[in-house]
């Protein structure tokens, strides 16, 4: 009988964490998600509140018997899944497949899967997270309306196969408006005027440019007004009447998220979104490398090689 279990998400994690922890605990993986909405029909009980009504996920019956017995045989079950949304919502869905109190300290979360940071994670549990919980059902229900809904309209409207999206949907519209904006934008001619300067001092050439008279702006809307300004300032001499000089703060790029990485290595790698979330899962958990007959596993956040599995 182990003390503890613990329940991850992946195996390859699972192994991972149980390296650090050692002793009497066992870690187990939940593959993933173990509950969901039906797939044969809509699964939202739009008349009571948009209530989700969850089933079992087909094919993970063995699973779930197995966590079962194992949860049975620990003094103290921890769910360690992902420390985001999706991550909370499986340890919700855990708990009740296991009959876990949610008012217990049964949550353990942690950014990076070191030796300390796993250990320090079990240092303090905390209870689920219901915003989080709530955040990634109402995700999961907008999703099932939207596509459920939309999409067999599209089939009969449009053509087969098209699916409507929580967020494709809304960016199509965009795109409408915006294509609408273009169609319907008038152009209008506008000037600027430009004039290099040499400074008698220094002898260095500088760039200005036309703003108004006596200090209000002026619109060059067509040629014949950029021909009369010229006339008009032909044989004037330009004084630079003060210098305001300023310090600018820039602030460094900040940290990429889930998004941003995946356009960057779209743009700078050309990887597609599945490839980019294999190396950063990979990263996550650890890189497996052979060397010497030996296989070492490299963890980003060590950054460096860590014992021999």
């Amino acid at each position: 009988m182990a003390d503890k279990l613990i329940i991850v998400e992946s195996p390859a994690k699972a192994n991972t964490i149980k390296k650090f922890l050692g002793g009497n605990t066992k870690v187990v993986a939940s593959m993933g998600h173990i509950r969901d909405l039906p797939k044969s029909k809509l699964g939202v009980n739009i008349e009571k509140n948009f209530e989700p009504e969850y089933i079992n996920i087909r094919g993970k019956g063995d699973l779930i018997k197995s966590l079962k017995k194992e949860a049975s045989k620990a003094k103290k079950v921890y769910l360690a899944t992902d420390p985001d949304r999706e991550g909370e919502a499986i340890a919700w869905h855990l708990a009740h497949i296991l009959n876990l109190d949610e008012k217990k300290e049964n949550r353990v979360t942690f950014n990076e899967i070191t030796k300390t940071a796993v250990q320090e994670a079990m240092k303090k549990p905390r209870t689920l997270d219901k915003n989080l919980i709530d955040a990634q059902q109402a995700r999961r229900v907008l999703d099932r309306i939207v596509g459920y809904q939309i999409s067999p309209l599209l089939w009969k409207k449009v053509r087969k196969g098209l699916s409507a999206g929580r967020v494709q949907s809304v960016a199509v519209r965009l795109i409408v408006e915006r294509e609408e904006e273009i169609e319907n934008f008038v152009p209008e001619e506008y000037w600027n005027i430009y004039a290099k300067l040499l400074d008698k001092k220094t002898k260095k050439q500088f760039e200005a440019k036309f703003i108004g008279k006596n200090g209000k702006k002026v619109e060059i809307k067509n040629q014949e007004q950029v021909n009369e300004i010229l006339k008009q300032i032909e044989n004037e001499k330009f004084i630079v009447k003060n210098v305001k000089k300023s310090e600018k703060k820039r602030n460094p790029v900040p940290p990429f998220t889930t998004s941003t990485m995946q356009q960057e290595a779209s743009r700078k790698l050309g990887f597609t979104l599945k490839k980019t979330m294999s190396v950063a899962q990979g990263l996550y958990e650890g890189v497996k490398i052979e060397e010497r007959g030996l296989t070492r596993t490299y963890n980003i956040y060590e950054n460096r090689l860590y014992k021999n599995i």
